[in-house]
């Protein structure tokens, strides 16, 4: 048994009233009029926030806030909701948190951040992504921040697309086919990179075949994975898995640079930022391969009747945890983070600001272009707040291991169907 699988209970009824008991305990603490000194804990998650922007952070608060400290704690996205689930409702609580736009909903609703609304207008107002300012709200309630977007692009190299006589493909059908071809004329190589567990990339194929992954009717979720457009998109899934990859059956979607720059990876669908992981230099933390560049093409998923096809809408929210001991200097630093000096840096590091004036930032080069393609059509899942519960189950990632491994499409659907309803119900 997967230990996330405990979240689902941490986050109903129980882990809501603790959450909601304790909120605002920290908030007596006027730091900014009392003077007060302190440390503050910002979690963030992965690898994402590039050093520039970090540094920038932590130089800025300090400078303006003397005697004061700001320590980075960076998480791991795996496990990531237990861990804010326990964290936040206990006294020592971080204080700013990242979390992704898809989990956002479970902590709004069970009064685990801070209410913004009162700084909605200084932290950018109408400027800011509006899909993830509705993420990040409750009951009519700002609680998080939009922090960044990205929607998923394909990475690929130009000499194995080249070999085999190959184009950058107009339609989805094309690219799965090509994927096939590339895996079949090099062996050992993933024709299109596709690990068992990455079902982020899985939803194109959904939402390209007319299907949805949940409906609401009132108060009521449907999960949707079993409808026959569903099925469509899964067992194409299916093939690509099956046909297109050599990745690990039951692998995860982590450090795709890695093999990509092992020479294993022929078409890699990944977030926009990723491009900086292949390219990272050989003396950084985690080096990629920036003597491959001039041989990285990128290009938007395409649709299924062309055009950019319909992509997860990646991304996170930034929030003041309720339970911060400081939340007057907690807000300060979260004020840093969506000034447009920040958020430049995070732009012109391939990550879509949290500001839709600072789009430019991105700049001009092709990887900037297929970033305006995907996110002109890019979509998120379902705005339940019970949905961070599905992630954590790990359902979905089970589900698509079973794929990956030749399961039957339809009764596995079915099955996740009947999970995901029990826990968003």
């Amino acid at each position: 048994m997967r230990k996330t699988t405990l979240a689902v209970t941490a986050l109903g009824v129980t882990a809501a009233l603790a959450l909601a008991g304790c909120a605002g305990s920290g908030s007596g603490s006027d730091d900014a009029a009392g003077g007060d000194t302190a440390d503050i804990r910002v979690w963030l998650n992965g690898t994402d926030t590039p050093d520039e922007a970090r540094e920038y952070l932590k130089t800025t608060f300090e400078s303006e806030h003397p005697g004061s400290t700001l320590t980075i704690e960076e998480q791991s996205w795996t496990g990531l909701v237990d861990k804010l689930t326990t964290n936040l409702s206990g006294s020592d609580s971080p204080d700013v948190v990242e979390v992704g736009n898809t989990q956002a909903a479970a902590f709004t609703s069970a009064g685990a951040f801070l209410d913004l609304s009162d700084q909605y207008d200084a932290l950018g107002g109408d400027d800011l992504l509006p899909g993830f300012v509705e993420a990040g709200s409750y009951d009519g309630t700002f609680y998080a921040a939009p922090y960044y977007s990205g929607a998923r692009l394909v990475f690929y190299k130009k000499d194995l697309l080249a070999n085999a006589g190959l184009t950058v493909p107009t339609t989805l059908d094309q690219y799965v086919s090509n994927g096939i071809a590339l895996a079949e004329a090099n062996p050992g190589v993933s024709g299109i990179y596709f690990p068992g567990q990455d079902w982020y990339n899985a939803l194109p194929y959904i939402w390209e075949a007319g299907g949805e992954i949940a409906v609401q009717d009132g108060d009521t979720w449907t999960s949707s994975f079993s409808s026959p457009e569903s099925i469509k998109g899964l067992e194409q899934v299916q093939e690509v898995m099956t046909k297109a990859s050599v990745a690990a059956k039951d692998g995860n979607e982590t450090d795709p640079q890695v093999p990509y720059c092992e020479g294993a990876i022929a078409n890699l669908s990944a977030p926009s930022w990723v491009k900086f992981s292949i390219l990272a230099p050989a003396d950084a933390d985690a080096p990629g391969c920036p003597d491959q560049e001039g041989n990285l093409g990128v290009y938007a998923l395409p649709g299924a009747d062309g055009g950019a096809a319909h992509v997860f809408a990646g991304g996170s929210n930034i929030a003041v945890s309720a339970n911060s001991a400081h939340p007057e200097l907690a807000k300060d630093a979260l004020a840093i983070m969506l000034s447009d000096e920040y958020q430049t840096v995070l732009g012109e590091n391939g990550v879509v600001p949290a500001k839709l004036s600072l789009a430019g930032t991105l700049g001009t080069d092709e990887v900037a272009t297929a970033i305006a393609e995907a996110a002109a059509n890019a979509k998120l899942t379902p705005a339940s707040p019970k949905w961070a519960d599905v992630e954590a189950s790990g359902a979905l990632q089970d589900f698509f291991v079973s794929i990956a491994q030749g399961g039957d499409v339809t009764e596995l659907a079915k099955a996740l169907d009947e999970k995901i309803d029990g826990i968003l119900n």
